[in-house]
């Protein structure tokens, strides 16, 4: 590889995402591999570090997941994180087994600041612990560098080999110092220089872009979403008129958003494209009809966008490549990055069908994470009000309605998300007209759902049986990752009274406290 990289080895820790983003803040650049990858593999690379995951399992039990020693003997500084921490202790000559105290949640711990890995690292901080298992006693040339009441071997150390082992995850915020931390492995101890930044990486692209595509002509799936949008940028500068964006309103967008993508994509609009715009609303109910599991909808929806695509391409003649605005968690989260459980299909990744008619796909921003993505938007130049727009799914509102999707229940959804956004919005704008800035309430994203739920009330005496919505909001940095946002109760009483006055088939309206995890920010 070109630019300096390091490498998340994941053994199928929920944290693998945000490792490799916590290494992207520190300005190097890193990808997550599978720890089924070939150490051939690995050298080929020729990373600058390796950080190994946590994970569910015990690493002394048969069949766990494991890695070649050999890893260990290439010279490249080896960082391991709870299980990987565990992981590296136990093939290294370590014991580890069942601890007498399980440790969860924020904990005390002590370090050795001699250490390069806790350079300017308070004596006494707070890291997130969550752990079965503990390291009781470290491998052979390993120096104990951080412990806790409960945990006596925190952080191990050999630093001629320059491999390091801690307990904690440095990669959550709920560890203090976790981030300075990282720093000092990839930047002093890997000895990256953080060159990595996403003006670097549009010009790199664009260069990449124009001498992948040559002369050809690429179709992009431009949903007026963030990562489209931004693809649509780049491969503008990159490629001009060889560009054709397609535009599928496929009858699961938020309400008024086709006319609002046709006004800032199409003609006299923000940019120069080749830009048509496919109206395939019922072609897309037909194909839900009856269809309640999440996967089977996210895979039709996903087969019918390239199926559409197709069928343009062959109006437009010649088509070399299709081109998406795929971005990394989609990849991983697709079980196609990391080994992590497929969490779920993204219609453009794991929703692909098996024969998709061009030559090649493009994803030009496939190593991205959504902040990095917004970023490169805004150099790019791409307005404001559309790159920090709220994040929308591929599959839009059809899984945002639980079980089978229709045009009444698209309609209800629509305009219960359209109230609730604009008053969460209202206030927001309120309070920071009073108080000079946003409010600490308010969310990163926000949107309603369907629930598959009908329950009885009254309205104007009379029983109803209706649905029942569900209000959404989190509060996050990196979308990998998220809290319940605590909007005001008299706003949501408010968002509550218009959903049920205004929207006709709803009677009820519940609000979502679930964090990511364990849930995820969509609901299907």
């Amino acid at each position: 590889m070109a630019r300096e990289t390091v490498i998340v080895i994941d053994f199928g820790g929920q944290y693998n995402q945000l490792v490799a983003r916590r290494v992207r803040e520190c300005n190097v650049y890193c990808e997550i591999y599978s720890y089924k990858t070939d150490i051939e593999k690995i050298k080929e690379m020729n990373p600058k570090g390796i950080i190994l995951t946590g994970g569910p399992n015990s690493c002394y039990e048969e069949g766990a997941p494991t890695y070649t020693k050999e890893l260990f003997e290439l010279g490249i500084p080896v960082l391991g994180l709870c299980y990987g921490a565990q992981l590296m202790m136990h093939i290294l000559g370590g014991k580890v087994e069942k601890a007498p105290v399980r440790e969860y949640g924020k904990i005390e711990v002590h370090v050795d600041q001699t250490s390069p890995l806790f350079t300017e690292i308070n004596e006494t901080t707070i890291c997130w612990m969550s752990h079965n298992d503990y390291i009781s006693q470290a491998a052979p040339n390993f120096q104990i560098i951080a412990h806790t009441a409960d945990c006596p071997v925190a952080a191990a150390a050999n630093a001629d080999k320059n491999l390091y082992a801690i307990q904690f995850h440095p990669e959550v915020l709920h560890t203090l110092q976790g981030k300075e931390i990282l720093s000092n492995f990839v930047r002093g101890i890997c000895g990256c220089a953080g060159d990595w930044k996403m003006d670097t990486f549009v010009e790199t692209a664009i260069q990449e872009i124009r001498e992948k595509v040559g002369d050809g002509k690429v179709l992009l799936a431009l949903s007026g979403g963030v990562d489209s949008s931004v693809a649509a940028g780049l491969l503008s500068r990159a490629i001009g008129k060889q560009l054709t964006c397609v535009f599928v309103d496929h009858g699961l967008l938020r309400k008024n958003e086709g006319g609002e993508v046709e006004q800032v994509f199409g003609p006299g609009g923000q940019f120069d494209l080749n830009f048509i715009r496919v109206n395939a609303q019922e072609r897309y109910y037909s194909k839900l009809a009856g269809v309640t599991e999440p996967e089977q909808k996210r895979k039709i929806i996903g087969e019918e966008f390239i199926r559409v695509f197709e069928e343009e391409a062959k109006k437009i003649g010649a088509v070399d490549f299709l081109a998406q605005g795929t971005i990394y968690p989609d990849v991983v989260e697709s079980g196609l990055g990391g080994e992590s459980a497929v969490i779920k299909s993204h219609h453009n990744v794991g929703g692909l069908p098996d024969f998709v008619d061009f030559k090649e796909i493009s994803e030009p921003l496939r190593d991205l994470f959504k902040d990095e993505v917004r970023t490169a938007g805004l150099e790019l130049g791409i307005p404001e009000a559309l790159v920090f727009r709220q994040p929308f799914p591929g599959p839009g509102l059809g899984i945002r309605i639980i079980g089978e999707v229709n045009a009444e229940k698209v309609r209800i959804v629509q305009d219960a998300d359209f109230i609730y956004r604009e008053e969460v919005d209202k206030a927001a704008a309120e309070y920071q007209k009073a108080n000079g800035a946003e409010p600490a309430w308010k969310p990163n994203q926000y949107f309603a759902a369907l629930t598959n739920m009908r329950s009885v009330g009254v309205m104007g005496d009379e029983r109803t049986y209706d649905y029942a919505v569900a209000l959404r909001a989190v509060k996050t940095i990196d979308f990998m990752t998220a809290e319940s946002a605590e909007i005001p109760f008299e706003v949501l009483q408010t968002v509550m009274s218009r959903i049920i006055n205004e929207v006709r088939g709803v009677n009820r309206v519940f609000y979502d406290l679930t964090s990511k995890p364990p849930g995820t920010i969509e609901f299907e």
